[in-house]
């Protein structure tokens, strides 16, 4: 009569991992052995543990390196040696672009390229990013309906890539960040993205156009942008009952939102009405980070991103005179901000903006965070726990614990002594397929799951 709540867990995890091993027979079985495993980033790694993976999903951990017989599995099974790496759930990136990669040429892209181009090159892209050791990404912002196609293709097993939670097309006010913006008038109004709304109304109509379209989340632009081609600024850019609307409409059809915002004024305007992320974030003050606590919203810094425009401003022709001006003024000021977050406790997921920043490099983002302030062990579990959180996702992702999905990396070296460590991936497994081995690509089967 008086077993406590402690065993009553211990004892559902026994019996939720004998069920999942029981289902083993006939099916495809790996057993990783894992020389460190940090299973649920936040809590202490463990020594010499072997990872069950069956049909996609991860069975159960154990103690010390067991075979097939050992570990409970009926039959062979296939045995993975990782035990002079350092072994962690697949790294999440909230903030990504596949569609495409800032350069000297993203301009002319925009007039030239079909969105067919965007695709093909977003595979390109996305397998680069999963090569890095990103096995879940939220593509926040892309032409037509170019994320989507991806995204289904990737969860088919038809293309190599991340899993995806798209957003489509970002709602925006008529020459605000999202607006087609530096072209001549008969080009801007060829280009403009039905997400762009103006007034209360016609904003909610836009967010449930993106919702028809297939979109898993929404994202909005309360502020202006640094590379929108337009001298706005990075000021407000919504009215309350526009912001509202949006994100009203988004949660009332089950979406969650995210708000690009640079200036304190259109951040605190989305904290206001429930946001639940905040992106870029640059010019927090006292309220923003108030509010941040008070709604539980998480901070996403991007701070690769103002990393790459500083550097572009300072030593390449990438950016217009327009965009350069507001890179050099926002980069250095989004470093701060993020600081001062950090010594806030506000939640902060990982996110890179990546396509600005090249793809594949995403793991930068990590030294970026602890020089300005973040002990690693947060980092890492801002790009596990907490962005599993953030997407909604923590009954699949996040942690390696029995019923998850099997989404698994493995670098050489400790991560929590040296987070450079995750830009040097070796080991890569998505859903349970095997997708880097030593360092190198394991050939991809299109539809070979």
């Amino acid at each position: 009569m008086g077993i406590d709540k402690g065993w009553r867990r211990h004892m559902a995890g026994a019996v939720g991992a004998f069920v999942l091993l029981a289902g083993t027979a006939g099916a495809q079985t790996t057993l990783i052995h894992a020389g460190t495993l940090l299973a649920v980033p936040g809590q202490k790694p463990l020594a010499r543990q072997t990872l069950v993976v069956t049909d996609g999903k991860v069975a159960a951990v154990r103690a010390g390196y067991l075979d097939a017989a050992a570990a409970g599995v009926a039959g062979d099974a296939r045995i993975i040696d990782l035990k002079d790496g350092f072994v962690l759930p697949g790294l999440i990136d909230c903030h990504v672009h596949l569609m495409g990669e800032l350069g000297p040429g993203s301009i002319l892209a925009e007039v030239r390229d079909d969105p067919e181009v965007a695709v093909l090159e977003g595979a390109m892209y996305a397998h680069r990013t999963l090569m890095a050791g990103f096995t879940t990404v939220r593509e926040l912002g892309s032409p037509a309906r170019t994320a989507f196609a991806l995204r289904d293709a990737i969860a088919k097993g038809e293309v190599e890539g991340p899993t995806i939670l798209a957003a489509g097309q970002m709602i925006s006010i008529t020459a605000g960040h999202g607006d087609a913006n530096g072209f001549n008038e008969a080009v801007t109004h060829a280009l403009r993205p039905e997400s762009v709304c103006d007034g209360a109304d016609d904003c909610r109509r836009a967010v449930r156009e993106q919702i028809r379209k297939g979109a898993d989340v929404i994202k909005l632009a309360t502020t202006g942008g640094v590379l929108s081609n337009i001298a706005a600024g990075t000021g407000q850019q919504m009215f309350d009952d526009e912001a509202k609307a949006v994100i009203d409409t988004a949660h009332m059809m089950g979406k969650r939102v995210a708000s690009h915002a640079h200036a304190a004024a259109g951040i605190n305007l989305a904290l206001r009405h429930g946001v639940d992320s905040v992106e870029h974030g640059s010019y927090l003050d006292a309220d923003s980070i108030a509010l941040l606590k008070q709604k539980g919203a998480y901070l996403v810094p991007t701070l690769l991103a103002g990393h790459t425009v500083v550097e572009m401003a300072r030593s390449s022709t990438t950016l217009t005179p327009a965009q350069a001006s507001k890179a050099l003024e926002v980069g250095e000021q989004m470093r701060n901000s993020f600081a001062g977050a950090v010594k806030a406790g506000v939640k902060v997921a990982f996110g890179t903006d990546s396509g600005v920043s090249r793809h594949g490099d995403n793991a930068l983002e990590f030294k970026l965070m602890v020089d300005a302030g973040m002990p690693a062990a947060d980092a890492i579990k801002a790009a596990t726990v907490n962005a599993a959180d953030l997407l909604d996702r923590t009954a699949r992702i996040g942690t390696l614990e029995p019923g998850k999905d099997a989404d698994i990396i493995a670098v050489a070296g400790n991560p929590l002594t040296d987070v450079t460590e995750l830009m040097r991936v070796r080991f890569v497994m998505r859903q349970g397929v095997l997708h880097k081995q030593d360092g190198a690509p394991v050939t991809f089967v299109p539809g070979g799951r």
